[in-house]
């Protein structure tokens, strides 16, 4: 069989899985092959199918997520290798990234503090964003931390970026021009696809009762972070606005709020 016919045939097979099947089947076919899926679709369609291809295939139907099997995910202009451990790349999360440039309006933020950072999702596509800035990136995984610090080998960026083993900003003394910062935000019991609850970690997707345990914690450090000039994006799940605003209410920000690209109210913007 030839990769275009297979293509087509796993594509039937994955509408069996929620997703995106022919997207999800090329970024398969293309991890088998090793290319990526632009040249696959250029120069390997009359390839013969490599013998990789099913096994890949086999481990998306038992609802692997995709970036775990091929080892990598796409986030705004930067590409990160995740796997197991590390809370998969989204692009509802580059509202946060869109925030935070509407805000310095073609100036650069000088330091940028990223908390929760997995494999450095947030700090490393804002030191992509701005070549100048330097960043520190804390999380309480260490195996994140380990994922994070060869994205930003990878990417160039190990210069311009730190790392820290801690609990969102204990110890942390310095103020940041830039606050990033993608909490768990799922209430306890809240019902997720498998592909989410059986495979990513749940320290990074459950807030308690409400969703809201990390914001009330965040609420009590914030202030101190922002430098003057400064903002924080705060990630928020859908319907939250309203009970995250009032856990910063009195503080002295301006607040205001994004919508992500389906219109959903994603990101909390605190400008002091």
């Amino acid at each position: 069989m030839k990769v275009r016919q297979a293509l087509a045939e796993a594509e039937r097979r994955l509408s069996a899985v929620p997703g995106q099947p022919r997207q999800d089947a090329e970024l398969l076919m293309a991890a088998a092959l090793g290319v990526g899926p632009g040249e696959m679709k250029l120069r390997h369609l009359d390839d013969p199918v490599p013998t990789a291809f099913e096994d890949l295939l086999r481990r998306r139907l038992a609802r692997e997520p995709v970036a775990y099997i091929v080892g990598h995910a796409g986030f705004w202009t930067i590409e990160l290798e995740v796997g197991p451990g590390v809370l998969i790349p989204r692009a509802d999360s580059e509202t946060l990234i869109e925030a935070a440039v509407d805000h310095f309006r073609g100036r650069s933020p000088v330091t940028v503090l990223d908390l929760g950072t997995g494999p450095g999702t947030l700090l490393l596509a804002a030191l992509d964003q701005w070549p100048t800035a330097r960043g520190l990136g804390v999380d309480r995984s260490e195996e994140a931390l380990d994922y994070a610090r060869r994205n930003a080998d990878r990417l160039g960026i190990a210069e311009r970026s730190e790392w820290g083993l801690g609990d969102w900003s204990d110890g942390i003394e310095s103020a940041f021009d830039l606050v990033l910062c993608n909490p768990p935000y799922i209430e306890r019991d809240a019902a997720l696809d498998p592909d989410v609850v059986e495979w990513e970690p749940h320290e990074a997707l459950f807030a308690g009762p409400d969703g809201l345990d990390d914001y009330r914690q965040l609420a009590t450090q914030i202030e101190r972070l922002v430098a003057p000039g400064g903002a924080a994006c705060l990630e928020i799940g859908a319907g939250q606005e309203d009970a995250v605003r009032e856990l910063f209410a009195g503080m002295p920000f301006t607040i205001s709020s994004r919508n992500d690209l389906r219109g959903v109210t994603r990101c909390l913007v605190l400008r002091r």
